[in-house]
This record gives structure tokens, sequence and C-alpha cells, in this order.
């Protein structure tokens, strides 16, 4: 099946009469599940089988945020509540062999978690760095206040989920740790220097630039591009993404529903899509944008083509583990830290 260059969202915890249309009219390159689509893991199961179903797909790509802490889309009761990022780091006094081990484990047990539900694609890691001063937006989501902890915490990561059968969707590239605001309510402007931008934000996308699929950053960063937030700027995504940084993996943007984006929904795909993301990802399930969304992508082509069969190559069948064990090493590392 030829899919659309766009991913989006559904409203509920089972697909309606519209939306079974929808995908099968437009194809989209993968669905995002939000905690309104999960209530039960037998019904998460039955939701993701029945995408799989529309397409005759076992490997139709799934995408959900599960990054522990405060994004955590699968919840207690029915699933474990996974640590914060930043919490490996503090608890273990940096980035230790303990540390990322424990780190390693965490997100095989949130892979192995998603398997079991039928998702196969997780927005993790961040490897976003705070800055002293910045909007807690990103907060105890990163793993740490420089590019070599960060990069150190987000490989053991990306690892874990890729051993686990499920691919990382490392964020949010080329780096919203200044960001001045909320990108969901309004556009953060970053003015550090491309000097400061070098030495810090993009260190660790570019020590993970081999990862399968990154998500874009809905910043203003002035000294590279003063006009167009990062997500539609073909001057950052070619010349810092692509070029400087080196990621050549499949590319999607951040939600183009946020309001770090102007203009209409359809406008805001055209214009991250042709600045070079290879995915628009909308997020809200609102069926009238997606609509839109949907008409504004065209089918996947190209390089964009060759980084999604790429991305989606990736995936393998995870051997066997302890998952006992693992929760064990994982709660007493950190015990022991704290």
């Amino acid at each position: 099946m030829n899919y659309r260059a766009f991913i989006c969202g559904v409203q509920g915890l089972t697909l309606n009469a519209a939306e079974i249309a929808f995908l099968r009219e437009w194809a989209p390159a993968g669905v995002i599940l939000f905690s309104r689509n999960c209530n039960t893991p037998e019904q998460v199961f039955r939701l993701t089988d029945s995408l799989r179903n529309l397409f005759d797909y076992a490997d139709y790509p799934i995408f959900i945020d599960q990054e522990g802490g405060r994004v955590q889309r699968l919840a207690a009761p029915h699933w474990v509540k996974r640590p914060p990022a930043r919490t490996y780091c503090d608890s273990c006094g940096g980035a230790t062999d303990k540390a990322l081990e424990a780190a390693y484990w965490g997100a095989r047990l949130i892979a192995h978690d998603l398997r079991a539900v039928g998702v196969n694609m997780n927005c993790a890691p961040v490897l976003d760095i705070p800055a002293p001063g910045a909007h807690d937006i990103i907060g105890d989501r990163a793993y740490g206040d420089d590019a070599a902890t960060v990069a150190a915490f987000g490989r053991s990561v990306a690892q874990g989920h890729l051993d686990g059968g499920v691919l990382p969707v490392i964020k949010h590239i080329p780096g919203h740790g200044r960001a001045n605001a909320d990108s969901h309510l309004d556009l953060p402007v970053i003015h550090a220097s491309f000097a400061e931008l070098e030495a810090a934000d993009f260190r660790p996308f570019h020590d993970l630039r081999d990862m399968p699929i990154a998500m874009t950053a809905h910043v203003l960063l002035t000294y590279i591009d003063a006009q167009t937030p990062a997500s539609a700027s073909p001057r950052i995504i070619d010349g810092i993404i692509r070029n400087h940084i080196g990621f050549d993996g499949l590319l999607m943007c951040d939600d183009v529903s946020m309001h770090a984006l102007t203009g209409g929904i359809g406008e805001r795909t055209r214009a991250v899509l042709r600045a070079g993301c290879d995915i628009a990802l909308h997020c809200n399930g609102h069926f009238d944008e997606m609509i839109e969304v949907a008409a504004q992508a065209p089918q996947l082509f190209g390089d964009a083509l060759r980084r999604y069969r790429a991305a989606i190559a990736r995936l393998s069948p995870p051997p066997e583990f302890d998952v006992e064990r693992a929760e064990a090493l994982v709660r007493e590392t950190l015990a022991d830290y704290a």
C-alpha cells in the first residue's frame, strides 16, 4: 500500500465508522495513541489490532508517548508507573555504569509494555538539555544538564527500545531545552548563538544520528532562522538537522496542531513537508482537521519513502528476558542511590 506523509490520532477507545473510512481512503503512514485511547491492556490491543487489520500489515507503525514520569499514556492501575528520565541521573549521581544499565532495562520494560498491546513506536528518548531559566516543559523529562550525560542515557534508552522490538523516536531535534515557552501554547524563541547550540543542544542528536526516527522541535532559533520555526524551516531541516547534525533517518514534525505554529492546519502541514520533514504529525483526533492534513500530505516517495522503509526494517522480535528481574534491578538501583 502507498502510505501518505502524515500520522494521525483517533478519538476514542475503538475506531468509529468515519475513522475506518478515513483510514482506508487516506492510508496515513502511522497512527498515534493518547490517554484517551487507552483504558485496559485488552482494549488497547484490540484497538491496535483493528488498525493493523485495516492495512493487513503486521509492522504498521503505531506510536505513543511513553517516556515515564509526566508523559505516560499507558498509566496506572493497569501499567507500572515508570520514573521520569531525570531520576536515573539524579538517583545515581550521574551517568554511571549502574545508572545507564538501569535506564536500559527501564526502557526495555517500557518496550515490553508497548509490544504487549501492539504499539511498536515510542516517542522517546528526550535528548533536550534544559537551560537555566528555561520553561519547565522539558524539566525532568531530560536525562541531565549536559550533552555528554544526555547522550549517554539517550543511547542506553534507545538501545533498550530497539532490543525490545520498539523503535525509539528521538526528540526534539535540534533541541528544545532552551525554550522560554511551552510550544503547545506558544512559540518558544531561542536567542542562543550557533556556537552555543553547537556545543550543547545539537550534540546528543549528533551522537544518536544513527537512530531510525526523530521528531522536530517547534522552536524559533533566531541566529539560524529568525522568521520560521524549526519544524517549518528548510534552513534548519536541511542545513542543521540533515547536514550539520547528520541525521538521515525518518523525520517527523511535532504535532501541527500545537500553537507554536500559525496558519490553518492545512497550511501548517504544507509548510513542514515543504521544509523537509518526511511526515507531518497531527494528534488531536479532530476529524475536520484530519481531513485537512490528509489532503495536503502526498504519498511517500523518494527519500521519505526510503527512510520510512529503512526505519520499519529495524523492527525485530525481541528475545525473551526476565521481566521480574529487570523490574527488581531498576527498583534496587534507584533505591540504592536515592
